[in-house]
C-alpha cells in the first residue's frame, strides 16, 4: 500500500529539507518513547522498591535521580511539537501542489471532457480527494518512521531487560500476541477500502447536488421546486452519512481490536512476573516498555486505514489525472503570428465522443472563407452551426478532415497562438466574480486604461458604467455578472472583443434573448466590431445577420446551401421557410 503512494512523494521536494528534519525529530520522539521512558522507569523507581534505612537516597541524589523525568519527557515533547508542525507544513505544501497539478489538468483537458462530467463530483475531487491525499502522504509517511522507531526502542528495551534482570525474561512471551494484531488489519482493510472508494463519489454526488441548486436559485423558486430540491438533497446526504459511517466502522474498529488483543499480552506477562517475583521496578518499566510495543501496533491499524481512505481518493484523482489529453500542442508548431482570417474546412467531420454514425455532427463538410468576410451560420437547432464555429479555436478536434486558418491546419499550431487571434462572443457571456475593469483586461491583459475605456465607448458599454454602476469600472460585478442586465453583460462581452482586436470573430447567438433597446446597442456596436474581420456569425434571429456577405445553411450536420442572401433564399427551401416564418413572427 505504501507503494501506492511513492510516485506523488516528488510533492516534497521542495521541503524536503523539512521533511527530513520532521523525520528525524520523529525518530528522536519514537527513541525517547518506546526505549527512554521505560528506562527512565526503571532508573527512577528503583530506590523505592529496594532502598531502605541508611541506603535511602540523599536529597540532591534524590533530585538528581528525579531530574530524568522533566529532561527525558521534555526533550520528547518538544521533538514531537517540531515535529508535529513540520509535518504540518510539509503537508500544506503537498496539499498546494497536489491540487495545483489537478487544476492545471482541468485546463488541459478537452471541453468534451466536462460536457460528460458533473462539474460537482470535479469540485469534491479537487478540494476533498485531494485532502485525503495529502493527510495520508505526509501524516502517514512520518508514521511510517515514528512508530517503528518506537517499536524497535521498546523491543530492545525489553530484550536487554530480559537478559539482565532476574524473571525479566518472561515478558518476552508477551510479544507473542504481536503476529495475532496484523489478522484484523489485513480483513477490515478490503472492507474498507471498498467503503471509502462508495463514500468519496457519494461525497461527490452531494456537492454536485449543492451547484445544481446554487446554480438555479431562480428556476426553483419558479416552479416551486424547493420541496422537491430538499427531498433531493437530503437523500444524497443521507446516502454519503450511511457511507461514512460505514468507514468509520471499519476505521475505529481497528484500534479497539488491536488493544483488546495486546492486553492479554500484557496480562500473561504480569502473570509470570508474579509468580518469578520479578522486582518491580522492572515489571513497571517492562510493562510500560510492552505499552510502547503494542501502541505502534495499535497506531499501525489506524495507519492502514489512513492509506486505505488515501488509496480510494488517490485512485478518483487520477481518473483525472490520467485521462487522455486529445488537444494537444504539437512537438514542432508552425508559425502564425497575426492571421488574415482565411478559414477552410477540407472534408470536416465530428462526432462527439467517438459516437456512432447516426451522432455525426458534421458531415464531410467543406467551404473556403475568404479574409474579412461576414458569414451566416443558418440552421434548425442542432444541424451543426455551433460545432463547426467551434472546430476554428480548436476547441475539439475534427475526427476526419482538416481545418485551415490561413492555410496552416489548427492541429499544426500551439493553441495559444491560434485562439490569440480568435475572439469569441456567446450567447451566455462568461463575468468572473471581479471589477469591471478586471473583467474587460481579459481581452487583452496588457491593455492601458485609455484603451479599455476606448473598447467600452466603442460596445456602448461605458455611459452605463460610469453613470450606472456605483463605482464605476471598480464595480464588483458579482458570481457570473448577476448584479448587471443581460443587455449590460453581452455589451462588456462586445468591449472584451473590441479591446483583443481579433481578425477571427465568433459570434454566437449574440444578441438572442435580449430587450429591443439593448439589441440595437449590440447591433450599432456590431458594425463596428466587425469591420476587417473575418466574422463567423451563429444566429436565429435573422434580423442580426442582415450584414452578411455569405450564408451557409446546415442540416443534419451538412451544408445544404451556400451563397449570398437571396441567391441562398430562392434556392433553398429550409432557409426561405426559416426566414419567412421569422418575418411573419
Amino acid at each position: 500500500m505504501f507503494a501506492r503512494f511513492r510516485p506523488y512523494y516528488r510533492y516534497l521536494r521542495p521541503v524536503r529539507i523539512h521533511f527530513f528534519a520532521a523525520i528525524l525529530l520523529g525518530v528522536i520522539c519514537g527513541g525517547a518513547s518506546g526505549g527512554g521512558i521505560p528506562w527512565m522507569i526503571g532508573k527512577v523507581f528503583k530506590p523505592f522498591f529496594e532502598n531502605a534505612g541508611a541506603d535511602r537516597l540523599g536529597t540532591w541524589a534524590l533530585v538528581g535521580l528525579l531530574t530524568l523525568i522533566p529532561v527525558l519527557i521534555g526533550v520528547r515533547c518538544l521533538a514531537l511539537f517540531l515535529n508535529t508542525y513540520l509535518v504540518a507544513y510539509c503537508g500544506t505544501v503537498v496539499l498546494e501542489g497536489l491540487r495545483g497539478d489537478l487544476f492545471a489538468k482541468f485546463q488541459r483537458l478537452p471541453l468534451g471532457y466536462f460536457q460528460k462530467s458533473r462539474s460537482g463530483d470535479l469540485l469534491a475531487r479537487g478540494v476533498t480527494d485531494t485532502q485525503q491525499v495529502q493527510q495520508t502522504l505526509v501524516t502517514s509517511a512520518n508514521d511510517m518512521v515514528v512508530l517503528p522507531v518506537t517499536f524497535v526502542g521498546a523491543i530492545v528495551y525489553i530484550v536487554y531487560t530480559a537478559f539482565t534482570v532476574p524473571g525479566a525474561g518472561l515478558f518476552l512471551l508477551g510479544l507473542g500476541v504481536i503476529p495475532i494484531c496484523v489478522l484484523p488489519i489485513r480483513v477490515i482493510g478490503k472492507n474498507l477500502y471498498r467503503r471509502a472508494q462508495q463514500a468519496f463519489a457519494a461525497g461527490g454526488n452531494v456537492s454536485e447536488l449543492l451547484r445544481e441548486n446554487l446554480s438555479a436559485t431562480r428556476e426553483v423558486r419558479a416552479f416551486g421546486l424547493e420541496e422537491r430540491e430538499r427531498s433531493r438533497f437530503g437523500a444524497g446526504i443521507r446516502r454519503f452519512f450511511e457511507l461514512q459511517m460505514k468507514v468509520n466502522k471499519y476505521a475505529f474498529a481497528l484500534s479497539p481490536l488491536i488493544e483488546f488483543i495486546t492486553v492479554f499480552g500484557i496480562a500473561g506477562a504480569l502473570f509470570m512476573a508474579y509468580r518469578a517475583q520479578t522486582p518491580w521496578n522492572s515489571v513497571f518499566a517492562m510493562i510500560t516498555a510492552l505499552y510502547f510495543c503494542y501502541d505502534p501496533m495499535r497506531r499501525m491499524g489506524k495507519l492502514q486505514s489512513e492509506f486505505t481512505r488515501g488509496a480510494a481518493a488517490l485512485d478518483r484523482i487520477e481518473q483525472v489525472m490520467k485521462e487522455p489529453e486529445p488537444i494537444a500542442d504539437p512537438a514542432v508548431p508552425k508559425t502564425l503570428g497575426q492571421a488574415r482570417g482565411e478559414i477552410e474546412f477540407r472534408g470536416v467531420s465530428f462526432t462527439y465522443g467517438g459516437g456512432t454514425a447516426e451522432e455525426v455532427v458534421l458531415r464531410d463538410v467543406s467551404v473556403h472563407i475568404p479574409a474579412d468576410s461576414i458569414v451566416a451560420l443558418v440552421g434548425p437547432s442542432g444541424a451543426g452551426k455551433s460545432t463547426f464555429a467551434n472546430l476554428v479555436p480548436r476547441f475539439y478536434d475534427a475526427t476526419s478532415g482538416a481545418v485551415l486558418v490561413d492555410g496552416i491546419d489548427v492541429r499544426d499550431l500551439r493553441q495559444a497562438d491560434l485562439r490569440s487571434n480568435i475572439a469569441v462572443v456567446s450567447q451566455d457571456s462568461f463575468l468572473f466574480n471581479d471589477t469591471i475593469y478586471n473583467n474587460l483586461l481579459l481581452g487583452r491583459a496588457g491593455a492601458t486604461r485609455a484603451e479599455v475605456e476606448q473598447a467600452a465607448r466603442d460596445a456602448y458599454a461605458h455611459e452605463f458604467i460610469v453613470s450606472v454602476l456605483p463605482q464605476g469600472y471598480d464595480t464588483i460585478v458579482g458570481e457570473r455578472g448577476t448584479s448587471l442586465s443581460g443587455g449590460q453583460r453581452q455589451r462588456i462581452a462586445l468591449a472584451r472583443a473590441f479591446l483583443r482586436n481579433a481578425p477571427i470573430l465568433i459570434l454566437d447567438e449574440a444578441t438572442s434573448a435580449l430587450d429591443s433597446e439593448s439589441e440595437s446597442a449590440i447591433q450599432k456596436a456590431l458594425q463596428k466590431l466587425v469591420v476587417g474581420k473575418t466574422v463567423l456569425m451563429i444566429a436565429h434571429r435573422f434580423s442580426t445577420l442582415r450584414d452578411a456577405n455569405l450564408v451557409l445553411v446546415f442540416d443534419r450536420g451538412q451544408i445544404v446551401a451556400r451563397g449570398p442572401h437571396a441567391e441562398v433564399y430562392r434556392s433553398s427551401p429550409l432557409y426561405r421557410g426559416l426566414y419567412d416564418q421569422q418575418q411573419i413572427a
